[in-house]
């Protein structure tokens, strides 16, 4: 069973960038790492949603996980990093393959996509992995993604597994199972807001903090938003929390996370704005419309 972890705080999972020959371009990926901290992030994630793992190979991966590990050692901060398969045996294996890296502090593990359990299956299914993981699991609830919706009862369940330290939520919207949930958390079980638009009435609901692609690109502003719900400051949490919802709603216009890299190639901060197929480029005239909210902010 893996070691307890609180997780709270803002943590950016990170593009992976690419240089012009298509490498990844590890000096830009350091670079982003350091400056996503620097601005108050509590920590990264290597190999989410947001990295393209999927296009990655095997060694591209690890690579990226190398740079990861490498920055949060030296900056004393939490990594997490992305894991997990559809099939148990397979989640297991990528699970084990952590070990390598003793600055990985947490996995951020999806709920099995396409082979749509049943919740039970589900509960199962984390119940091994957390029995079997080196570090402690991030349950990812994306039902938009996997075609799994879970409701507040499951979602408990699978927070009050012991080795499981949250649940990076992402329901594409705020319901009765939302307020639900957060009314009732198992303790040691952190909800982290996994719907950048919605970071901000999941805070006020009682979320710890966020895992988000929008953070790059407003990372102090995001880490602010957290600190002032945190701290009872509503009428500074609404303004920052309507600004970066707005700023949030131009980074998704286009498959992620396109419109991101746009805007970070645009501001000079990663060598080029590719994705990798089946993704393509962000038109520029969404990149300008994110451009102008990241200004307004």
């Amino acid at each position: 069973m893996a070691q307890n972890l609180s997780l709270h705080g803002i943590h950016v999972p990170l593009v992976t960038p690419f240089t012009r020959a298509g490498d990844i371009a590890t000096d830009a990926l350091e670079a982003l790492a350091h400056e996503v901290l620097d601005e108050g992030a509590t920590g990264i994630v290597a190999l989410g949603t947001t990295g393209e793992p999927a296009t990655l190979d095997e060694a591209e991966r690890d690579l990226v996980t190398d740079v990861c590990a490498r920055v949060c050692r030296e900056r004393g901060a939490v990594l997490t990093v992305g894991a997990g398969a559809s099939g148990t045996r397979a989640a297991e294996a990528a699970l084990g393959r952590l070990a390598r890296w003793p600055e990985a502090r947490a996995a951020l593990v999806a709920v099995p996509s396409f082979v749509r359990p049943a919740a039970a299956g589900v509960l199962a299914h984390f119940a091994r992995l957390a029995e079997v993981s080196p570090v402690p699991l991030v349950v990812y609830h994306v039902p938009y993604r996997t075609g799994q919706p879970l409701d507040a009862a499951a979602l408990r369940a699978l927070g009050e597994l012991p080795g499981v330290a949250g649940l990076k939520y992402a329901g594409g919207g705020i319901d009765e199972d939302t307020v639900a949930l957060l009314g009732g958390l198992p303790d040691g079980c952190a909800v982290l807001a996994g719907d950048d638009v919605y970071l901000s009435p999941l805070l006020a609901l009682g979320a710890a903090g966020g895992i988000l692609a929008s953070a790059h690109l407003a990372t102090a502003r995001y880490a602010e938003l957290a600190a002032a719900w945190r701290a009872g400051d509503v009428p500074r949490a609404r303004t920052l929390g309507h600004g970066l919802a707005r700023l949030s709603a131009a980074v998704f216009a286009e498959p992620n996370p396109a419109v991101v890299k746009g805007v970070l190639h645009a501001r000079g901060r990663i060598p080029t704005p590719a994705v990798r197929l089946p993704l393509l480029p962000a038109g520029e005239a969404a990149v300008s419309a994110a451009l102008e909210r990241l200004a307004e902010l």
